[in-house]
């Protein structure tokens, strides 16, 4: 069975997981979303969007862990390595991605959504970290991640408390980017993942690789990251094309190259 399916619109690849009833992470989930992530690495696709309905992905197989639990604690800390490995090839694609959350990202799931550049929100959607109530804790970047979107002691309360975070609250404390009704929401992030891959893919790519990769550096270190990557952007088919259309007053035509 597929458990994350793959289309595409025009230059925006669309990552669905399909795991019913709540679409949760799971070895296989992640395999299937993995392969996804390769399918969208053509060329000719320039922005991903990740989604799941009616709930965007309500935390791990909670069978699983007993499962895990009975086979020795290697197998959890695999579990963890595999879908902390994804959430990281997310961060370190060069393709801007957008995570449209529907019902409840809990756990894996909001670490999942975490690896996106975006986070747009249902109007009733729920996030947080709850595996704290059932006596273990995040173990696919959620500690750091989290503490990172929205500050050290309100990250840590979330964790502590294991409670789940209105979508409203999510967008005043930066833990989501936009907050849209559930009939309008992945239209909404499609319609902005097609403005994101009409635009400079490369430049695109490299601020993002500029600041993952220099956030929380000292400052020496993390200009050195930024120097590395322009170079690589001024020397692009887009930069000249941006500079020409600048100045012969005109709309820029990017190809992504």
């Amino acid at each position: 069975m597929e458990y994350a399916s793959y289309t595409t619109h025009d230059a925006v690849g669309l990552v669905e997981l399909t795991r019913p009833p709540v679409n949760a992470i799971s070895a296989e989930v992640v395999r299937d979303l993995d392969q996804a992530l390769d399918r969208a690495s053509d060329p000719g696709v320039r922005a991903v969007v990740i989604t799941g309905r009616p709930h965007f992905a309500a935390g791990a197989d909670i069978n699983r862990f007993k499962q895990a639990h009975e086979e020795g604690a290697d197998a959890r800390s695999l579990e963890a390595d595999r879908l902390g490995a994804l959430v990281r090839r997310m961060e370190l694609m060069t393709k801007p991605i957008i995570a449209a959350v529907f019902g409840y990202a809990l756990g894996g799931g909001l670490e999942l959504a975490m690896g996106a550049d975006f986070r747009y929100l249902a109007e009733d959607a729920k996030v947080g970290q709850p595996e704290i109530l059932l006596g273990i804790m995040p173990g696919a970047g959620g500690t750091q991640r989290l503490t990172r979107l929205v500050g050290f002691n309100r990250g840590r309360e979330i964790i502590y408390s294991g409670r789940h975070v209105g979508a409203e609250e999510a967008l005043a404390i930066g833990l989501a980017d936009k907050v849209f009704p559930s009939e309008t929401l992945l239209e909404s992030a499609l319609e902005y993942a097609a403005t994101l891959a009409a635009g400079p893919s490369v430049a695109l790519g490299m601020a993002k690789r500029a600041i993952n990769e220099g956030w929380g550096r000292p400052m020496d270190e993390a200009l050195a990251v930024e120097a590395e990557v322009f170079d690589t952007v001024f020397a692009s088919d887009d930069a000249r094309e941006g500079v020409l259309a600048f100045l012969e007053k005109r709309s820029a035509g990017f190809k992504g190259t």
